[in-house]
């Protein structure tokens, strides 16, 4: 997939709006060669999808090995709207608490008191992060309206063909 074509995929209305929510299923092959699909919070920079974990999490070994991934990035309405992402992962070392782990976690419903004793909490747990960044080398938008999965596209042509014959 071309860089345009990607643009013009991430930059359509629907697609904006779902980079603007916290929550990806991101999938990679584990150490022990499984396939794995976990949620995990995200947030959208712009031009990557940024996610962060512990150092010692077991995806970090995993994406080391095989930084290969895809992304969903999905709403729980019918029809459903989805974004599909895959690119490869990049990881950093970070000391402290990456921005982008409390910007992706502020969506949490928090009074401001709960909110302070969240991140304190946060700040006392980890000494690091991982930060995971993705950025797109291919992505579909499937909102069922204007765009289908590439296999219920081809149905729908073989229909159509059918009724213009």
């Amino acid at each position: 997939m071309q860089p345009s074509e990607i643009t013009e995929v991430l930059n359509r209305p629907i697609s904006q709006k779902l980079l603007a929510r916290d929550l990806a299923r991101l999938a990679y092959v584990a150490q022990d060669g499984t396939p794995r699909a976990i949620p995990i919070a995200c947030t959208w920079n712009g031009s990557a999808v940024v996610m962060c974990t512990a150092k010692n999490a077991p995806k970090v070994a995993a994406l080391r090995h095989n930084p290969a991934v895809a992304l969903t990035i999905d709403t729980e309405v019918h029809p459903p709207q989805i974004l599909l992402i895959r690119g490869r992962a990049e990881l950093d070392v970070v000391e402290g608490i990456p921005d982008e782990y409390l910007e992706a976690s502020g969506t949490y419903r928090m009074t401001p008191e709960q909110r302070v004793a969240w991140e304190a909490d946060v700040r006392s747990l980890y000494d690091g992060m991982v930060r995971i960044a993705v950025v797109p080398t291919w992505a579909k938008l499937i909102d069922f309206e204007t765009t289908l999965p590439s296999a219920v596209e081809e149905l729908a042509r073989q229909r159509d063909e059918r009724r213009r014959r």
